[in-house]
């Protein structure tokens, strides 16, 4: 009895020591993270030549064709094709070329919420800057850094 609770110590104690680590990199707070996104989102449109609208969340969406048909709404499910890449050109997820993402639009990342919603269907195609609020902001995923900006370039197929 008494290894199991010596054990049990340890394990408790590792998983303090260890689960309270802090990561390398200060926290900055969310309106500090909103204008540093905004900064890297403005700095890629002048390198790129690109205008933007801008919304109020911060979202800058580019309509790269205008498409035909209506606008989907927030409880619409949508057909995409897309890619999507960091500022820095590395691709994190892209559909293959022979198939396309059916979800319900309000499962996807805020970013995606807001941009779609300006796409028409019927081959409305748009690229989105989205600041890390709109994505995944603090959390890693997959392959995608923390407090990280990302761009995708999307073609609405059809919603229903």
């Amino acid at each position: 009895m008494d290894m199991i609770r010596l054990l049990a110590g340890i394990l408790i104690t590792s998983l303090i020591v260890f689960g309270c680590k802090k990561d390398d990199e200060p926290q900055i707070s969310p309106e500090e993270q909103f204008a540093k996104d905004i900064q890297i989102i403005e700095d890629y449109l002048a390198q790129e030549g690109l205008v933007a609208e801008r919304t109020a969340s911060g979202l800058h969406y580019i309509i790269l064709e205008e498409g035909s048909g209506e606008h989907p709404g927030p409880g619409d499910t949508v057909e995409v094709k897309y890619k999507g890449y960091l500022p820095d050109g590395r691709i994190f997820d892209q559909t293959r070329p022979a198939t396309t993402l059916i979800h319900p639009l309000d499962d996807f990342i805020d970013g995606w919420t807001e941009g779609l919603q300006y796409l028409r269907s019927e081959g409305g195609k748009g690229m989105f800057l989205i600041p890390s609020e709109l994505g995944y902001g603090r959390n890693v995923a997959g392959s995608i850094p923390a407090n990280s900006v990302l761009i995708f370039e999307l073609t609405l197929i059809k919603f229903f």
